[in-house]
């Protein structure tokens, strides 16, 4: 990131006036003409950081920008008084900013013809934007000068992506507000997009397990502070076990495995089933991602899973399956005859490329593949959000409103100077939001989509929907009052929504 130099700019205005003025193209030089200087010069009350915004450096742990840029605002304000402070300026003008600016536009229109009067309106909308940014960055309205960086970005503005960016980077902090944790891994997000790194920075925030066998992983911490893990797995296993009550041989796929968490609580429950418990096989499909978090491979997984049904008397097999769900086949499901088969989609179908990043669309294939099986009951948990096929404007925003309704969620729960937050947000959040803003085409691998879009999916498939039991409702309900009274949940088209406030968060449902 250092290396990208051409996105760097001269701190001082009167330099990058001079450079402009060096070229042939009359438009660049007007483009900065006096209406520039004249707001450079209302650049004195920006010079200070904003009182409501302390500047926090981010801990070697959770830094990963390239070294800032230097500070714009205090050369500007040196320029700016020197230009309005010239003998010219005094001598050649009156102190009426009207007038000023009328004697400079009748120069124009003499120097430069009748085009003159497309130049000025494109001057002034030049101060209006420029205006809008200064204004927004005064006071301390981060999602409006985040907006304005991705928007500059997209349209290859990189004098005001720059100057935003370092604007940015003083009054974002890992340790800050939900809006200014959430703004320092957008603007990572935006730095990455330019430096085309977003991918590899995706690849290095993985969630590693600490060392020692009594820390915890950060995606288990995030399981225990917020429930939306809990009330993925609880819907899900309710679902299971309301398909599965009669049936004497379950086999459970399990396309996303990571350390087995769902099973503990269903595998207790089949146990207490009157009749006595059927037999379970569950094939649990792996990734990188899982074995980084688990801090070993899935047989890890099979061993906690086996130990567990025997403490229970649950007759119980564990099948490994070393495979990417985009590479599953009917083979590497090893389905048998007489088993009901329930298949469980933990918030990963997301991951899957769609025929919007290739033609062979695994997303939609594995779907089929699926439905190829006859399954007792599908499980379907995924974010409730739009980011898959939203332009980039669109998906930044998306991105902004989603994330930040999490973020305010794990503020009620954590300290914010509490290291483990820091690291649970960095390698169970950040990587995501990285991805989304930094990466496009297969690079960009966290593709969510809303519950609509999902429900078409599954439906042309030849699925129907499984409606969730109002019993699991209820303890979903019992659950919730564990945490913040500000989550809500909401049931309808047959999906259960988990919220934070009025931001739906996560859907589960359920199809046959």
């Amino acid at each position: 990131m250092e290396d990208q130099e051409s996105y760097r700019w001269a701190s001082n205005p009167i330099q990058k006036i001079e450079h402009l003025s060096s070229s042939d193209d009359a438009s660049q030089v007007m483009h900065l003409s006096v209406e520039s200087f004249e707001q450079y010069c209302t650049l004195e009350s920006f010079c200070g950081n904003d009182d409501g915004y302390a500047v926090h450096n981010s801990p070697s742990t959770a830094s990963f920008s390239p070294n800032d840029s230097q500070s714009y605002p205090s050369d500007l304000q040196d320029s700016s008084d020197n230009t309005c402070g010239s003998p010219v300026s005094r001598s050649c003008v009156t102190n009426n900013v009207s007038d000023f600016r009328h004697k400079l536009r009748e120069l124009e229109t003499v120097m430069l013809g009748p085009d003159s009067d497309n130049l000025n309106n494109q001057i002034t909308l030049e101060e209006e934007k420029w205006k809008y940014m200064m204004e927004a960055i005064a006071r301390g309205d981060l999602k409006d000068a985040l907006c304005a960086c991705a928007k500059a970005i997209v349209n290859n503005d990189m004098l005001t992506a720059e100057w935003l960016m370092t604007e940015l980077r003083e009054r974002v902090s890992v340790t800050g507000e939900p809006i200014q944790r959430l703004g320092a891994y957008m603007l990572e997000g935006l730095v990455a997009r330019l430096a085309s790194s977003g991918s590899a920075i995706y690849k290095a925030l993985r969630c590693k397990e600490p060392a020692g066998a009594d820390l915890l992983s950060y995606m288990h911490i995030l399981y225990e502070v917020c429930p939306y893990f809990k009330f993925g797995y609880m819907s899900a296993n309710g679902a299971i076990a309301e398909a599965m009550k009669d049936e004497l041989r379950v086999h459970i796929i399990d396309f996303q495995i990571a350390q087995g968490s769902q099973w503990v609580t269903l595998i207790q429950a089949l146990a207490a089933r009157p009749g006595g418990p059927p037999h379970v096989r569950i094939t649990g499909i792996d990734d990188s991602t899982s074995a980084y978090a688990r801090g070993g491979g899935i047989d890890i997984v099979g061993q906690r899973l086996t130990r567990l049904s025997e403490s229970c008397k649950v007759p119980f097999e564990f099948c490994a399956a070393g495979i990417s769900a985009s590479d599953a086949q009917l083979g590497n499901l090893g389905v048998r005859p007489g088993e009901a088969i329930a298949v469980n989609f933990p918030l990963m179908l997301h991951h899957m490329p769609d025929e919007s990043v290739s033609t062979q669309n695994p997303r939609d294939r594995l779907i089929r593949l699926v439905k190829s099986l006859s399954p007792t009951v599908v499980t379907l948990v995924e974010q409730e959000s739009n980011t898959n096929t939203a332009s980039f404007v669109n998906r930044f925003n998306e991105v902004m409103k989603y994330y930040l309704a999490v973020f305010e969620s794990i503020d009620v729960t954590f300290p914010r100077q509490h290291k483990e937050r820091i690291n649970v947000e960095q390698h169970c959040l950040a990587r995501e939001i990285v991805n989304i803003i930094a990466c496009e085409g297969a690079a960009r691998v966290e593709r969510h989509e809303p519950f609509g879009k999902w429900r078409s999916r599954f439906m042309m498939a030849g699925f129907k929907p499984y409606p969730l039991s109002s019993y699991m409702n209820a303890t979903i309900k019992t659950l919730l009052m564990n945490y913040s009274e500000q989550y809500t949940l909401e049931e309808r088209d047959g999906a259960l929504f988990l919220g934070w406030m009025d931001r739906p968060l996560v859907a589960s449902c359920a199809w046959r």
